[in-house]
Parts: structure tokens; sequence; C-alpha cells
């Protein structure tokens, strides 16, 4: 499956996301000697499952996506394998007709805040007006990535955030 999104730098939480439904994420990327792994075991609230997920012709926004459900036994055992670790709490946030999902990173990386938009076409993510509670697209910075933020701390990233004049959010 081809995937089209873009990913932003938050600028602020956006009035009432508190109140959307959300749910806890846990991926496990492996392997966790690689620098950025695209193999990703994960923990979707009640759902498991494994995906490899690559960028077609280097790029970000435009990826190929295998994915494949496990259950939640096959999820506790392949991940004694071991890997890199990042936990979030992803909101679902109604914005201009789509749906913005927002990423409330936790445990080493508290205080960063992305926000994903998804499109069937490429064109619709082209054509995609970047939200006023946004600050930056980041869509093309491998620094962001799942694979590569897995593992790591906030000050591990602060550097490059700064490129961008972001600021933590509490």
């Amino acid at each position: 499956m081809i995937e089209f999104e873009r990913t932003f730098l938050a600028k602020s939480i956006p009035p009432g996301m508190h109140g959307c439904i959300s749910k806890e994420i846990i991926d496990v990327y492996v392997p966790a000697s690689a620098e950025h792994p695209t193999l990703r075991i994960r923990k979707d609230g009640d759902r498991f499952e494994i995906t490899k997920k690559e960028p077609v012709d280097g790029d970000a926004s435009h990826q190929e996506e295998q994915t494949i459900r496990i259950t939640e036994s096959e999820f506790n055992e392949l991940i004694k394998v071991g890997g890199k670790v990042v936990r979030k709490i992803r909101y679902y946030y109604g914005h201009g007709g789509r749906t913005a999902e927002i990423d409330i990173f936790q445990d080493g990386l508290k205080g960063l805040v992305l926000v994903d938009f998804e499109f069937r076409t490429k064109e619709e993510k082209d054509s995609f007006r970047m939200p006023d509670f946004c600050l930056a697209d980041v869509t093309r910075e491998t620094f962001v990535a799942g694979g590569m933020l897995c593992g790591k701390r906030y000050s591990d990233i602060e550097k490059p955030l700064r490129r961008f004049g972001y600021s933590r959010i509490p």
C-alpha cells in the first residue's frame, strides 16, 4: 500500500484536543542496531501489528507500507527480540474536514508534539495548507521519523528542533 502523508511540528495544542478520542501507542523498532530501523512492532490501543515502511524514491511523504496484524501474545513474544522503543498518546482531531493525528510523546521525548495528516492522493497532499496550530512542515526531516526517534531523548533532537524555532510543549 502506498501512503501519502505530511508531518508538522506543533506550535500549540489545538483547542478541544484533549476531549478527542485518544489511545496509547507503543512502537518497538528493530533491529536495535540500525540507525533508522524500518521494521516496527506496534501496540495501537488494543490492536497489534508489524509494519515495514520505506520511502518511495527517497520521498518521506510517499511511503511503501506493508502491515500484518498480530495477536497480543505474538506482540509480547516479538518485543523480546529487543529494539528501540517510543511511546506516545495519539489524539484524533478534526480539522478542515480531515483528521489530524496528534502525537504527544512520552517518557524521554516529553515535550515533542507532532501532527500527521494522511491523504488519498499526491495532489491532495501537495495542495494541503498547514493548520495554524502547526509551526513547520517536517515531512522530509529524517530526525522526526519514528524509526529515528525511537530510543532517543528530547535533548538528542533539541538542536534540529531549534532550527524550526520549536519550543517544548508541556
